[in-house]
């Protein structure tokens, strides 16, 4: 529940989505951590067919579905279903900087003669060349009064409810809604501000891409020149809802006494992220073990457990149970029960990595130096550089997937069946121990003694 500040009249906070799975929790919880606490937020929602609606209602939001998306009359529409006396209009990939954005947004209304006020908009650390280049020129760090400048945006501004009252956003437009709206109403008399203490993180640029050669050159210059930060957004993980998943076949594999899932069980509970610990089984004796470790245990259908099911099957079915319940998960760990031998903070590190990175998906993998070669109908073939020339000259480098080890992804991947989306990024383990992988009676009897070296050296 809000504490009104009765001296503050309500913001009505309008955030349009289209698919915004990714962005919508850490968008909504830094709404949620504003000092201004007089505020409603709708929801305008153009036909998500991700979890944005899911996963905005749990922050209470109105929600308004539109059909057909023209920028000003989701605002329009939104609007209309509000109550404030100020409406901000936000993107719902946008994320504000700090507590303080709201405050510094609005408080530039106290002026009647004041119509309108739009923020800065910040690159995040992944943002491309182009987009840093278009967002670092445009949104600079001195406050501006517009009387003849008709620039405004519509990703991260406020105006006067009376003033909208007049001026309503342009509905037939399919862009550039909010520049129109500003020469409407300088030409009326009125002013405009830009407020760069009003700040969102923007993972897009606003113009058109054009040379990446000379926008690279631009960003490297503009962000070693003194007065432009080069800023860095980090993710807060507490903001994210994380959950492991790990797949399981048959009865529990016993190893040096104990079941070996309880290694991989242990990892997953030693991290701060994770706060859903899942094990898809179909034996008995292996959910109990999931049950006593605090895990909640999905239910394997035998025709997941075919020779011929492909693991992508199996974490299709698990992430199905798993987003009937709520919150929904903004990433989901996989890890196999066969990798027992993970570092101290391996899932942890690579949860930061993929929020930081703003990639798909993570994967650990081990660097391969020697040379490799594939075999296919077409004969023996070199990967990479051919030769035997020393491995410090190697110009490339190859990675072996550990995906047992630990995979971290996006949900919606999962449900797309390619669990390592479009972009990806290694996360690379150097302990050699970490790689190999327990399978069949031979393994489980040679394990046992490496796990007693892994058990006294992780507790030396």
């Amino acid at each position: 529940m809000k504490t009104t500040n009765r001296a503050e009249p309500l913001v009505s906070i309008i955030v349009r989505t289209k698919n915004e799975e990714r962005w919508i929790r850490a968008c909504l919880s830094a709404i949620n951590r504003q000092t201004y606490r007089n505020f409603e937020m709708i929801l305008v929602d153009n036909q998500s067919t991700d979890h944005t609606v899911a996963k905005a209602s749990a922050f209470g939001v109105k929600l308004v579905k539109i059909e057909a998306f023209l920028p000003g009359k989701a605002l329009n529409d939104g609007i209309r279903q509000s109550k404030g006396e100020i409406l901000v209009c936000l993107s719902g990939h946008c994320i504000p900087v700090d507590e303080h954005w709201l405050a510094n947004l609005v408080r530039n209304l106290d002026d009647s003669e004041i119509a309108g006020v739009y923020g800065r908009q910040q690159p995040l650390s992944y943002s491309s060349d182009l987009n840093k280049r278009d967002l670092i020129l445009t949104f600079g760090l001195d406050r501006k009064v517009q009387i003849k400048d008709s620039f405004f945006h519509n990703a991260n501004s406020a105006l006067r409810r009376e003033v909208w009252d007049r001026f309503p956003f342009d509905e037939v437009v399919t862009n550039i809604e909010d520049r129109l709206w500003a020469r409407q109403i300088q030409s009326a008399g009125m002013k405009i501000v830009y407020e760069p203490e009003a700040s969102v993180y923007h993972w897009h640029g606003i113009h058109q891409d054009l040379n990446p050669e000379r926008a690279r050159s631009i960003v490297r210059i503009l962000e070693q020149t003194d007065g432009i930060p080069n800023q860095i957004h980090k993710t807060d993980i507490s903001d994210l809802h994380i959950v492991a998943v790990v797949p399981s076949k048959g009865p529990p594999q016993i190893c040096n006494g104990g079941p070996l899932i309880s290694h991989t069980l242990d990892h997953i509970r030693s991290t701060r992220s994770v706060k859903t610990i899942y094990v898809a089984c179909d034996h008995l004796q292996t959910a109990e073990i999931a049950r006593k470790a605090g895990a909640v245990v999905i239910a394997r259908p035998a025709s997941l457990s075919e020779e011929h099911v492909d693991i992508v099957e199996v974490l299709q079915f698990a992430l199905e149970q798993i987003e009937k319940q709520k919150p929904l998960p903004d990433l989901v760990a996989v890890l196999e029960e066969t990798f027992p031998f993970r570092p101290a903070g391996l899932l942890d590190s690579m949860i930061e990595k993929i929020a930081d990175a703003g990639v798909d998906s993570i994967i650990a993998a081990k660097r391969e130096a020697r040379r490799l070669w594939l075999s296919d109908e077409g004969g023996i073939r070199d990967i990479g550089e051919p030769g035997f020339m020393p491995r410090q000259l190697k110009r490339t480098v190859a990675y072996v997937s550990l995906f047992g080890l630990a995979c971290v992804t996006q949900p919606r991947n999962i449900r797309e069946g390619n669990v390592t989306g479009s972009r990806m990024a290694i996360y690379e383990v150097g302990d050699p121990l970490a790689a190999l992988e327990i399978r069949g009676k031979d393994g489980l009897s040679m394990g046992g003694a490496l796990l007693d070296a892994w058990s006294k050296r992780s507790h030396s």
